[in-house]
């Protein structure tokens, strides 16, 4: 519907084609499929535009309805499905004539955590077996558990890609230091620290580039008894606010 503008997209560093195309499985945000057809008639249908026969497609629907727990609304239009169960359609969808890569955008929207878990396993279950799996989304905590790297995008540009471990490492050093008997504002008269957060006597420091953690250590046992001094494992959402910064709606392009 629109002609790209500048860029070039390669699969196999060869440039996208109708062939090439016809081998992607894709899962769009918005429900891409004919709500009054029948599920099965739909998935046999759509494994046939993608060059399947007729038997071969049939068998690959009755699999996949199988698997997303669908086998008993083989005959119900799509329309007559829940959500969740819409959703699960739609990755068959994608599914159904064996993908060589799988593109999905917002596939856990609107999902109760029973259908997350069924996609969640589907998706990982995939990616075990080879096939390349990229999506986008908003929930960063599945996206922390699920992926194997992950992307950040603003306003159209990557500004930090990585496995979550990578980009936790090429963050800021944040502390978590319990020193009970410390008199308030202890931490603040410290250089090259900033506090982040405060829960009771723990507090949230972090270090600026090329600071001594020991030296906090240090102060702080000054000041009595630590009941607890460790590195901080910034979650992927706190990763995304350190990278775009605070008030900003989270996205992440990852793939599993």
């Amino acid at each position: 519907m629109l002609a790209a503008d500048a860029g070039v997209v390669r699969w196999a560093g060869v440039p996208l084609g109708f062939a090439s195309r016809r081998r992607i499985g894709y899962m769009p945000e918005e429900r891409g499929l004919y709500p009054k057809m029948r599920c099965l008639e739909q998935l046999v249908y759509l494994g046939e535009l993608h060059g399947m026969r007729g038997s071969a497609a049939r068998e690959a629907a009755v699999r996949w309805l199988e698997r997303f727990g669908l086998a008993d609304r083989r005959d119900a239009e799509l329309q007559a499905l829940s959500m969740g169960n819409q959703q699960r359609m739609q990755l068959a969808a994608a599914l159904v004539f064996d993908p060589e890569i799988l593109v999905l955008d917002e596939p856990f929207a609107g999902l109760d955590p029973v259908a997350v878990d069924v996609m969640t396993a589907v998706l990982r279950e995939r990616a075990a077996a080879g096939l390349p799996v990229i999506f986008s989304s908003h929930e960063l905590d599945l996206v922390e558990r699920i992926c194997d790297r992950v992307a950040i995008v603003d306003k159209g540009r990557l500004v930090a890609c990585g496995t979550v471990e990578e980009l936790r490492r090429d963050g800021p050093v944040r502390l978590w230091v319990d020193a009970p008997g410390a008199p308030p504002g202890w931490a603040e008269g410290l250089g090259d620290v900033a506090l982040v957060r405060r829960d009771g006597s723990r507090l949230l420091l972090e270090l600026a580039a090329g600071a001594y953690d020991q030296a906090v250590l240090h102060a702080a046992l000054a000041t009595g008894p630590v009941h607890e001094f460790r590195r901080a494992q910034p979650s992927l959402v706190e990763l995304f606010r350190d990278v775009i910064g605070e008030g900003q709606a989270p996205e992440a392009l990852s793939h599993a």
